[in-house]
């Protein structure tokens, strides 16, 4: 057996949103109760990519599932299992004997009202509460988690960020909603406009926001973070392709982060993307929209009590 005593929450955990932190507060309440590891255990892909075959566009990428459960939740340990043709036939009581417990050295699980597992989704929190009581673990199921009425899930947070619904979604999410990745080389379209970019590309599989200018902030590795006038689509007033990119303009920043990876974090939708008619109408626009991003975060910060 895992030598490691684990208390693990179960789940996809996409976009970790409030829903999804009541299992983690539990996870950590019990860890430090019994004086186990807090864990969780995610995919690296949706089960019905697999299963229908069908691509879902999810709200995060697996490390930043990983990065947001850490950060905000304080989970030490996020396994992030291969859902693959193994583990989608697998047993519903195999997945918790062998591979949870014996595996990973789970003592107590926690999982949602409606979490299924297991070959053909056999596995349900009735099964797994008798389980566990077999085997003399730990276990509790927690219920629908809701907001305006509405309960808290991914798909509807889904919905809300492909219509560019931002700050809503960042109501259900807990938390901004997410984008990590490398800088890569854009156009250098920054220095035209007079201000530092940055250019990320939308990991495979991860939703894409509705086309748009976003107030954001960009954070960087070493704890530090500018806010953005972020351009999420194609670039009609530069370039005539299809491909979609997230390209951040950076306030009150100079240097180079090209290579490094950062995390954008979308606050509110400021305008739809269009074309202008030149790079100088361009300008004039993300100078507005820059003013409109730093009068955004500073109602923020008076609404917090910040100065």
């Amino acid at each position: 057996m895992e030598e490691t005593r684990r208390v693990i929450a179960l789940g996809f955990f996409d976009g970790v949103h409030r829903g999804h932190g009541a299992l983690l507060c539990r996870v950590g309440e019990k860890a430090a109760e019994l004086d186990a590891v807090p864990a969780a255990v995610t995919f690296d892909t949706h089960p019905e990519n697999l299963i229908l075959r069908s691509p879902l566009p999810l709200l995060s990428s697996p490390h930043d599932r990983a990065d947001l459960m850490q950060r905000y939740y304080g989970i030490r340990d996020v396994i992030i299992a291969r859902f693959d043709e193994r583990m989608m036939h697998m047993p519903w009581r195999e997945f918790i004997t062998d591979y949870l417990v014996k595996e990973h050295g789970a003592i107590h699980l926690v999982a949602g009202h409606d979490f299924h597992f297991g070959y053909k989704g056999e596995g349900n929190p009735q099964r797994l509460r008798e389980t566990c009581e077999e085997l003399g673990i730990g276990c509790d199921i927690i219920p629908k988690v809701e907001q305006d009425g509405i309960t808290i899930s991914s798909t509807y947070i889904r919905t809300l960020v492909a219509q560019g619904e931002m700050e809503r979604a960042n109501e259900f999410l807990g938390h901004p909603h997410t984008l990590s990745n490398t800088v890569a080389h854009g156009k250098r379209l920054g220095s035209t406009l007079g201000f530092p970019t940055v250019n990320l590309s939308i990991p495979k599989g991860v939703l894409i926001p509705a086309h748009g200018v976003y107030a954001c902030r960009a954070c960087f590795s070493d704890g530090s973070s500018r806010l953005a006038v972020t351009n999420v689509g194609t670039r009609p007033t530069v370039d005539d392709g299809d491909r979609v990119n997230v390209e951040g303009f950076l306030l009150d920043f100079s240097g180079d982060l090209y290579g490094k990876t950062i995390r954008m974090e979308f606050y509110k939708r400021l305008r739809g993307e269009r074309k202008f008619p030149s790079l100088e109408a361009l300008r004039e626009e993300v100078m507005r929209n820059a003013e409109e991003t730093r009068a955004y975060f500073a109602s923020l910060e008076r609404g917090s009590g910040g100065s």
